[in-house]
């Protein structure tokens, strides 16, 4: 258990961001799968949509943009493929 005051504040804070995450990172996994699985006329917007909540995750700091870049890649290459 932390100690000093600072400590019990960053604890608070860590927790917080990690909840945080977890939650875009959820929603980043949700919409990549609901990419993958579109398909049709539905499939270029689920990509759009995924592609931009990816983008978002980013600029928040949550995945490093060349995971990004290749995760986006692949949904391309999935999407012309069809």
């Amino acid at each position: 258990m932390a100690n000093t005051r600072s400590a019990r504040k960053r604890m608070k804070q860590n927790e917080k961001r990690r909840l945080r995450n977890r939650a875009i990172r959820s929603q980043v996994r949700s919409s990549v799968k609901d990419a993958r699985a579109a398909d049709g006329a539905s499939a270029r917007d689920a990509v759009r949509e995924a592609i931009r909540t990816i983008d978002k995750a980013v600029s928040r700091g949550i995945l490093h943009r060349n995971t990004a870049a290749r995760r986006k890649s692949a949904l391309a290459r999935k999407l012309a493929a069809k």
